[in-house]
């Protein structure tokens, strides 16, 4: 009977509704933010509410929808990465402003018309992913204008309690990273909002809604809500942990980080790597939360395709505890004293270009000339910036919704 009524406890858990900032928008409390007033959406395919409407159908009956803006990927999510979006209209003639094209701030024309901006998009909790600095040049944006920000929330992929990684440096501020935090920041993106709009001293009139029902310790997974992919390589409501434990060894370019392959940042191969060695030597440094299995596999396309490759699979086993940028600095760290010839064949080659977009991505320089002067480095750098680090934990309890 005990046990019974212990598996029903923990399926009625997980059972508990969560409804997220579009779910409670028309509620009562929160429905006077946009009632009679012209709204301009930002959004993508991700906006969709609990039972997968999309909020654009949602806004055409229940609200006045004047315009729509879109981030990075493009409306559909279809773009890769970098690529140009250009403006376009839906297929009710409303126009449909990129954010990611010959600007990534909303101009004065495309706002002249709108009496308040709504933003309602996932992001997956890293602070490299764009669609988080979209927020934050549109409350730049809307400041000026004197025009209300509400703020549908949703959760973080990762829960509320990874934080990890280095802060940013304002030399390396930049749409790939614009706010002082660590990578991975254990924040939505409501609570994001607040931390930018007081920080920063926007002067935007933000308005939010929260979400009910979210813990900070929930994954995505645990939410029970529906996974739509943010973007091309994110395909899965796990894939954020493994996009800020591989994504930075990737562009430096040494290895293969499973783009091109069915497990996007989920693995790393070569065609030089003993994987049941590699995998014996990283798991030797007793990581939390984490164990590195070897892996074989052959890429479709990109870095080494076609080549047959062997490496290490990540594999999360306590993700409350899991520390991303901990495995990540410990991959290039392991890969550069296992194969410092391969390694440092590849470094050679990296342009000024790269070298400036990893140090934006990272937030700083330092860590990079670490790798490059240095042989023995990995705990290095998963320590740097420990005390900024637990300083950003202290200061971020005041703009926390949750827990």
């Amino acid at each position: 009977m005990r046990i019974i009524f212990l598996l029903f406890f923990s399926v009625s858990i997980y059972a508990q509704p969560i409804r997220i900032g579009l779910d409670r928008l028309f509620d009562e409390q929160y429905a006077h933010f946009i009632k009679n007033k012209r709204v301009g959406l930002i959004t993508n395919h991700t906006g969709v509410d609990s039972n997968l409407c999309s909020n654009i159908k949602i806004f055409k009956t229940k609200a006045h929808l004047v315009a729509i803006f879109c981030p990075e990927h493009g409306i559909d999510g279809a773009a890769r990465a970098d690529e140009k979006i250009d403006h376009s209209k839906d297929r009710d003639g409303i126009h449909i402003y990129s954010l990611h094209g010959e600007t990534r701030r909303p101009t004065e024309q495309m706002l002249k018309d709108i009496d308040v901006l709504v933003y309602d998009i996932q992001e997956i909790g890293c602070r490299s992913y764009t669609y988080i600095s979209t927020l934050f040049y549109a409350m730049e944006e809307a400041a000026k204008k004197g025009i209300p920000v509400v703020v549908l929330d949703r959760p973080n992929p990762m829960g509320g309690k990874v934080v990890d990684g280095p802060m940013l440096q304002d030399k390396w501020r930049s749409f790939m990273g614009y706010i002082n935090i660590p990578y991975c920041h254990g924040m939505t993106v409501a609570e994001l909002a607040r931390f930018f709009n007081a920080e920063y001293k926007i002067g935007c009139k933000l308005h939010l809604v929260p979400m009910e029902g979210w813990k900070r310790k929930m994954t995505y997974k645990e939410t029970g809500l529906a996974w739509i992919p943010t973007s091309p390589y994110i395909p899965e409501s796990d894939t954020p942990f493994f996009y800020a434990s591989t994504g930075i060894l990737g562009a430096l370019g040494v290895v293969n980080i499973g783009i091109g392959y069915t497990l996007p940042f989920k693995v790393i191969g070569a065609p030089w790597i003993d994987g049941y060695h590699l995998a014996e030597k990283l798991n030797s440094q007793q990581l939390p939360g984490v164990k590195f299995v070897p892996f074989y596999y052959q890429p479709f396309y990109g870095k080494f395709a076609k080549e047959q490759c062997e490496g290490v699979k990540i594999v999360i086993t306590d993700p409350e505890i899991y520390r991303p940028l901990s495995v990540q600095y410990m991959l290039i760290g392991m890969l550069k004293s296992l194969y410092p010839i391969q390694f440092q064949a590849k470094l050679n080659q990296i342009t000024d270009a790269d070298k400036s977009s990893f140090c934006k991505v990272n937030g700083n320089s330092e860590m990079l000339n670490i790798i490059l002067k240095e042989s023995f480095f990995a705990w290095k750098l998963i320590g740097y910036e420990k005390e900024a680090r637990e300083a950003f934990i202290e200061k971020r309890k005041r703009y926390l919704l949750y827990d």
